[in-house]
């Protein structure tokens, strides 16, 4: 009879400490209504990651999106040598725009990160120049649907950094 009770009474202390701990559980969770406004403003935009290395190689050449969605797009430099030697930027061009063309003018704009201010017009969105270690973030709107093109407009680097921007 001893042998029962004591079984009873271990089986009662384990459903009793299973409840306790999924009830803490259940507090511990945040629903959505209780997230900060800025959490849930978040919720509309399309977090986007690419990087590039010291082999002058973006992760990845193709982002897929919606169209009119906000976009915060990070770049981060997973290499380890400085931005003065082997640095990083990425560039969306707009529809049509020429992207060898936009990048033999983009090596001699050392001063504006390597975006000539005489190209503006043919940009969507672009990052600063970083190094080694470094990241960046932008946030912009993707425009219509269609296919862009994007680039790292470091000097020689455009030839093997460069993708497909897609916007369904």
């Amino acid at each position: 009879m001893k042998k029962l009770i004591y079984s009873f009474a271990v089986v009662a202390f384990f459903l009793t400490a299973c409840k306790n701990s999924s009830t803490t559980t259940a507090t511990e969770s945040t629903t959505p209504t209780e997230q900060p406004a800025a959490a849930v403003a978040d919720a509309n935009v399309t977090e986007v990651s690419i990087s590039g290395d010291d082999q002058m190689k973006f992760d990845t050449d193709e982002i897929t999106v919606k169209a009119g969605q906000q976009v915060r797009l990070t770049l981060v430099h997973t290499g380890k040598l400085p931005k003065e030697g082997m640095g990083h930027n990425w560039i969306l061009l707009k529809d049509g725009v020429d992207l060898d063309e936009f990048a033999g003018e983009a090596m001699k704009a050392k001063d504006t990160d390597y975006v000539p201010a005489s190209r503006e017009g043919d940009i969507i969105a672009h990052t600063k120049v970083i190094g080694g270690g470094e990241s960046t973030t932008i946030d912009f709107a993707a425009p219509a649907p269609g296919t862009y093109q994007f680039l790292c407009s470091f000097p020689g680097h455009s030839g093997m950094m460069r993708g497909h921007f897609i916007v369904e």
